[in-house]
């Protein structure tokens, strides 16, 4: 019986020799062994995502400067191209778009250090921008996942607070391990389970496709207080992307097919910021039951409005939406 065994063993591994004749020994090795059930292979972990395109020139600023920049923006168009091509520069700036928390420059070409210099350069000169709110201009960049483990959720034995986004966050930009690390959002902390009393903390940082920078913090460790925490993957959940022109699940802004733009608040057909103008609920009406009085100017409008994905009383991007909660699930 055990010479039949031992026969069977030899010829798979004759078979896998002759299949694979370019494999070492200990490869073939490893691949008889997962085979019989011996070995089972580590699951890889794929916490790096693959970046948007870099035809694009990203700069963070206060959601005031984005709103006074966007106000002139074809005006700034001119200007930045002039200034490229006085550099003999073959990069152009298309179009400039806004989101939550930055201005996306569009150009027809990736742009270099130089490039950057130039556009983030005339950007803080521009007036009525404050400049202590303008971060590095930056091209789009891929994300890595990270979870950072072995921190309790009271770290303070003679307090009952327990540990904030906030502290963990200047304890990492103090750590020399985390030198020329940006991270893309704010941290997730949170407890491993409800009676749980030890914490995981959840970090998203820039990273390039290949994610080195991630790979180079992996497995490392720093003290927080007393203890000691460690660094570890994360499996890359960036879920079902939202139109920020229409406000539809399920595709990226570049990709939006309709022309112009949606309300998030009311799902009309204009910008955001200029529902005021537009909507009729914030415009004045005395022959309504109750007069309807004007929205006073510089006042968000203070009216519910119904989201235009699942038609809720909050607007369409609100974390009280239910697409919104079930976001990192497709189906």
């Amino acid at each position: 019986m055990q010479a039949s065994k031992q026969t069977n063993n030899t010829t798979k591994v004759i078979k896998i020799k002759n299949t694979f004749p370019t494999l070492n020994a200990q490869k073939i090795d490893q691949i008889h062994r997962i085979v019989n059930g011996s070995s089972k292979p580590k699951p890889c972990i794929q916490m790096t995502t693959k970046g948007p395109l870099r035809k694009q020139v990203i700069i963070p600023m206060s959601n005031d400067n984005i709103n006074k920049f966007m106000k002139d923006s074809s005006l700034y168009i001119t200007n930045i191209n002039q200034s490229l091509r006085n550099t003999k520069s073959e990069v152009l700036v298309d179009f400039i778009r806004s989101d939550i928390s930055s201005v996306t420059i569009v150009t027809n070409k990736v742009a270099v250090q130089s490039d950057l210099y130039i556009i983030e350069n005339y950007i803080k000169k521009v007036e009525d921008i404050d400049t202590v709110n303008v971060n590095i201009s930056q091209l789009p960049q891929s994300k890595s996942y990270l979870k950072i483990i072995g921190i309790p959720y009271f770290p303070h034995n003679s307090s009952n607070e327990h540990l904030t986004p906030s502290e963990v966050e200047s304890i990492i930009k103090q750590n020399q391990i985390f030198d020329n690390i940006v991270l893309t959002s704010k941290l997730c902390v949170i407890k491993v389970s409800s009676k749980s009393d030890i914490l995981i903390i959840w970090i998203d940082i820039w990273d390039v496709q290949s994610g080195s920078k991630a790979k180079s913090l992996i497995n490392r460790c720093f003290k927080v207080g007393r203890f000691i925490a460690t660094i570890q993957g994360a499996n890359m959940n960036p879920g079902i992307p939202q139109c920020k022109n229409c406000w539809q699940w399920g595709y990226v802004t570049m990709s939006c097919h309709i022309h112009g733009s949606k309300c998030i608040k009311c799902n009309g057909p204009h910008k955001t910021e200029n529902h005021r103008q537009f909507r009729w609920c914030c415009k004045v009406n005395e022959k309504t039951n109750l007069p309807r009085l004007k929205t006073k100017k510089g006042e968000q409008c203070p009216h519910f409005f119904k989201c235009s994905n699942c038609h809720g009383d909050h607007q369409a991007n609100s974390n009280l939406c239910p697409f919104w909660k079930y976001k990192f699930y497709c189906e």
